[in-house]
């Protein structure tokens, strides 16, 4: 049954925190027009799927043109400068650059089930070696991120059959090497563990019950699997088109006859009833396998997968759960939250835009029930992509236009990168088969984004951003600060302290209550200590007035000492964008 909805309006705290989460961030402006909405009125916002573009194609900034469909030749930047362009071009989309104001948080939302697919179904750059096989793979992702052409076969089911046979997947976990006679279990052994049913509920499992046995799992069924994934090969050519997708995928090995696929009966172990993949007669040619009857037997194999029980959903919708809401999963949680979103993946289809739907429209997304303190505020570490993009556009920078300023652009996002990297997270490239920890490893999830270096890397980010330290550099950008303040806070401005709360509202995900006085802030989210160190670096470092506050509120009415006003303003943005609250989502 769907989670229990959540009643009323969302109200600014609720707007800002389903905006973090749902998408790369927001401005100030699009969490006041969700604050006004209800749950249900916010998703009509966030899940449009009528006329939603597609991303143009990435342009090599050495010949001026796409590479993707055209040939590649000498002119052409070398492959991994066209990786770095690739990275730089989806940031835009992550950010809906361009994207019209009535889409725009909707295509944000996509793209970021776009990156939550790469998160569930991990390649490296460096391993695939082709941004045009990278770049294909998170158009296929694309397609499944949200529930846009009515097909009711177009689920996350029907995405793990095409991504058995994808290229870039095909090189990544050596399926392009898994041929008859020589089986390569690599892709078999994670497709069973990490891209489908899983081992179970990380803390609560007792030893294996046998050794190759991994509760949902055996080694047999890993060799079994193996083989129903044998022969197939990259197709460099990506003439090879899927007729579902209408992208490219893999080729058979052997051509009309697939030589290299095992066509024999794969038996599967106790844990799938004993069942076997046998090949459809009726798909073969003399007896013989062809590209048909092998895709037959994947799209069996994980038909097979579903059906033996609902742990494989059950697997995904932690992965969801995870991603969006909290890493912390027990055992209680999962036989209520997880369960209950569970049926409803299971109920719309194995499609994912039913379940996230059911959760950002639930109570326990944001305070988890009327009358307990554990909400999910605040409850997440923000990944270094969270945080660089979320900032962007929070403080609304003006990054150069895609299609008029290519070099700028590129430059400019090339330093997001050069920023994540120091943050501890390289775009593409996790640091292991299974993906970035932060969405996996057990039990530290996503405090592995946070050491001694990383946070200060984070803190020289904001410093950077705020102080311009690079905005006459090609491609630098940063923020001004004062317009900033002028266009979204001017209400308040003049007066320090309400600046500061109403900033807090905003940029901190914990802002209830909030007040300067120590003796009365048992209720308040943010500690007065902690308001008054914001005040503190705003008006009184260094101290230049005898009467600071006064002097603030006369220099910001009268427009006077604007660069005093500029350096104060960049002294408080520093404050709240390098504590330690606003690293939290």
């Amino acid at each position: 049954m769907p989670l229990t909805a959540l009643a009323g309006t969302l109200g600014r705290k609720r707007a800002a925190h389903l905006l973090r989460r749902a998408t790369f961030g927001a401005t100030k402006a699009q969490i006041d027009q969700v604050a006004a909405l209800t749950a249900s009125e916010a998703m009509d916002l966030l899940f449009i799927t009528d006329g939603l573009p597609d991303p143009e194609l990435p342009i090599d900034p050495a010949t001026g043109e796409e590479w993707i469909t055209t040939p590649r030749t000498e002119a052409n930047s070398t492959d991994r400068g066209l990786n770095a362009y690739l990275k730089s071009w989806h940031f835009g989309h992550l950010l809906a650059i361009g994207v019209p104001d009535n889409q725009a948080l909707s295509y944000a939302t996509r793209e970021k089930v776009t990156f939550l697919l790469h998160t569930i179904f991990t390649t490296l750059e460096s391993k695939v070696a082709n941004s045009t096989s990278i770049y294909y793979q998170n158009a296929l992702f694309r397609k499944f991120s949200f529930d846009d052409n009515g097909d009711p076969d177009f689920n996350f089911k029907t995405l793990s059959k095409k991504v058995c046979v994808e290229n870039a997947m095909l090189r990544f976990l050596d399926g392009d090497t898994n041929v008859l006679g020589s089986p390569n279990e690599n892709f078999g052994r994670e497709f069973l563990e990490l891209f489908s049913i899983g081992r179970g509920l990380e803390g609560t499992l007792s030893p294996l019950p046998a050794p190759g046995d991994y509760f949902n799992y055996t080694e047999q069924d890993v060799q079994a699997a193996a083989l129903v994934f044998s022969g197939f090969n990259i197709d460099d050519t990506y003439s090879n088109i899927d007729e579902d997708t209408e992208l490219p995928r893999g080729i058979v090995r052997g051509g009309t006859i697939a030589s290299s696929h095992d066509n024999s009966i794969k038996q599967f172990s106790y844990r799938f009833n004993d069942a076997n993949i046998t090949p459809n007669p009726d798909l073969l040619q003399g007896g013989s396998p062809t590209e048909e009857s092998a895709l037959d037997e994947i799209d069996q194999l994980v038909e097979m997968i579903y059906w033996v029980s609902d742990e494989a959903a059950r697997n995904i919708c932690r992965k969801i759960y995870r991603f969006y809401v909290y890493y912390d999963i027990d055992q209680t949680l999962d036989d209520d939250i997880i369960d209950n979103l569970t049926q409803t993946f299971i109920n719309g289809g194995y499609k994912l835009q039913p379940v996230l739907m059911d959760l950002f429209q639930s109570e326990h997304f944001y305070e988890d029930g009327a009358g307990t303190a554990n909400d999910h505020f605040g409850s997440i570490i923000k990944s270094p992509l969270d945080l660089t993009l979320g900032t962007l556009k929070m403080l609304e920078v003006t990054i150069p236009d895609y299609l008029t300023d290519l070099e700028n652009y590129y430059t400019f996002m090339g330093s997001i990168q050069q920023a994540m990297n120091s943050q501890g997270m390289v775009y593409y490239e996790p640091p292991e088969v299974a993906g970035y920890p932060a969405y996996h490893q057990f039990p530290i999830f996503n405090r592995s984004w946070i050491s001694t270096n990383y946070l200060a890397e984070r803190y020289q980010f904001a410093q950077q951003l705020v102080n311009n330290m690079d905005a006459d550099e090609p491609g630098g950008v940063g923020v001004d600060v004062v317009q900033f303040v002028k266009d979204n806070f001017s209400a308040v401005a003049a007066d320090a302290n309400d600046l500061i709360i109403e900033l807090c509202r905003y940029f901190l995900p914990m802002n209830d209550n909030l007040t300067f006085d120590a003796a009365g802030d048992d209720s308040s989210e943010i500690t007065a200590e902690r308001l008054n160190y914001f005040l503190m670096a705003f008006l009184y470092s260094p101290q230049i007035d005898a009467d600071p506050e006064g002097s603030w509120n006369f220099r910001w009415t009268n427009l006077e000492d604007g660069e005093v006003v500029e350096t104060q303003l960049k002294n408080l943005f520093n404050a709240i964008l390098q504590s330690p609250e606003y690293q939290l989502s």
